[in-house]
């Protein structure tokens, strides 16, 4: 096993340590963030990290595998959404945004498989994928260390730093969604052709 994929399941493994540290009776905070928090955001973008550089890694080493071509997606997966439930299990995000997220990743995950069955067609992806990737990368590290919840700020109650991180994080999550759903949309639209009947 090559070190690109090992890097692969090192952010998986990440992932339940992540949800273990959410429910330890550990008091204590830093500028009004509770100490659990701060700790699952540390992993929360250490795995991103390895997330940019196990790729890097299998492209530079010429080390790309139809094993990490299969893990390195999923890591992904399972690391957005389970912060993101860790999230609306904290009150920080409402569940319909996670349920758009995994829609979508459904719906993509469907047109993928019947691309192979009709031939290993490739559905070109969009900038609306890489910016909703970028958004949710940046909106879930915030949200971590945001005191207050989606959209918090307009309600008001907050200030400083506080403040200014909620407005990121909300605005970058929000951002996220309608990529998120218009990536969704622009891969439907693009392999739209996959549902005709072959003629014989």
């Amino acid at each position: 096993m090559n070190l690109a994929n090992k890097l692969t399941i090192f952010r998986i493994i990440l992932v339940p340590i992540m949800v273990i540290f959410a429910y330890l009776p550990i008091s204590g905070d830093v500028y009004g963030v509770a100490i659990p928090m701060i700790i699952m955001e540390a992993i929360f973008i250490i795995a991103s990290i390895t997330d940019k550089l196990d790729g890097y890694i299998a492209r530079s080493r010429n080390q790309v595998t139809t094993f990490g071509k299969f893990l390195d997606p999923l890591a992904d997966k399972i690391l957005v959404l389970a912060a993101m439930i860790i999230l609306v299990e904290m009150g920080k995000l409402p569940a319909w945004i996670p349920i758009i997220v995994l829609a979508r990743e459904f719906i993509v995950s469907g047109f993928r498989l019947i691309a192979v069955e009709k031939g290993g067609l490739v559905i070109a992806a969009s900038v609306w994928g890489k910016l909703k990737t970028v958004t949710q990368m940046i909106a879930l590290i915030f949200a971590f260390v945001d005191i207050g919840g989606f959209f918090t700020f307009i309600k008001g109650g907050l200030s400083g730093a506080h403040l200014v991180i909620n407005i990121i994080a909300s605005v970058m999550m929000a951002i996220s969604t309608v990529a998120t759903i218009f990536s969704g949309w622009d891969y439907v639209w693009k392999g739209r052709n996959l549902f005709k009947e072959d003629k014989k």
